[in-house]
């Protein structure tokens, strides 16, 4: 079977500048690391190629310093490794993101079985391309997956986290998931896969590699874009209300809800 897993090499730090212009993250300057839910993913892509045979995949969009993100993924157990990067690409949304990665899914020589994406990214937190990607595809989709219970071809199960319970799921394959923390532990790179990784070679692809629409990559092709970002204001200090017990207490804080309107 054929895993792909898709990543993102993200900020270090939440201390992260933003440019006026672009309304885009500022990179340069600042150490980037595999995003946190993507290593689950990564994981979890190894885990599943270690049970069922097969290879992993892993595809990542951003500039060429990306590449590390790749090595590592490649040092932990990936076989194969595709780095998309083009000035055109720079500025995207999630939508445009999204479409960058299935124009690059669909030139793959090897048609993915299962894709495998972390729940969101740690510099974003929108959780949006997992199943944008899915539905540019047009293939079943579901998100925030704790264990893959069963997968053979053309069907796997899963149990999907809610915040009150547990879904047992089925879908068809080929297929796409976005996975939680909860679904395994990631493995660290060996010294022999960090070694190994250095000799693998990377592909590098651009927007004419993967037939990209110019309209609907980078900038261009995002229709949402940030317009400004600001710290909030710091909340004003609150009031502690004090008395000679419980009782006292209660009556006080009544009385200055009523004031204000509150009760």
């Amino acid at each position: 079977m054929h895993f792909v897993v898709c990543i993102k090499q993200v900020p270090a730090t939440t201390n992260v500048q933003v440019d006026p212009k672009t309304g885009t993250l500022k990179r340069e300057g600042v150490e980037s690391i595999i995003n946190p839910f993507d290593e689950y993913a990564i994981e979890e892509g190894i885990r599943l190629k270690e049970r069922l045979g097969g290879k992993v995949t892993v595809i990542t969009m951003g500039p060429p310093q990306a590449e590390s993100a790749l090595r590592e993924a490649l040092g932990r157990g990936c076989d194969e490794a595709i780095l998309l990067t083009d000035k055109s690409f720079a500025g995207a949304d999630t939508l445009a993101t999204a479409y960058t990665l299935s124009c690059a899914i669909k030139m793959l020589s090897e048609p993915a079985d299962l894709i495998i994406c972390g729940k969101q990214a740690s510099d974003g937190d929108t959780a949006q391309v997992g199943p944008s990607l899915a539905e540019l595809l047009d293939i079943p989709h579901v998100t925030n997956v704790r264990k893959i219970v069963e997968i053979k071809e053309g069907y796997v199960k899963l149990e999907r986290m809610l915040e009150d319970g547990v879904d047992v799921l089925e879908m068809s394959l080929p297929a796409l998931i976005t996975v939680v923390k909860e679904i395994n532990t990631p493995r660290l790179p060996t010294l022999k896969g960090i070694l190994a990784a250095k000799k693998k070679q990377i592909l590098v692809w651009n927007k004419e590699t993967v037939n990209a629409d110019a309209d609907k990559i980078g900038l261009k092709g995002s229709p949402t874009q940030v317009v400004k970002i600001f710290y909030p204001p710091p909340r004003q200090g609150g009031q502690v209300i004090t008395g000679a017990d419980a009782k006292e207490i209660a009556k006080k804080l009544v009385e200055k809800l009523s004031s204000h309107g509150l009760i």
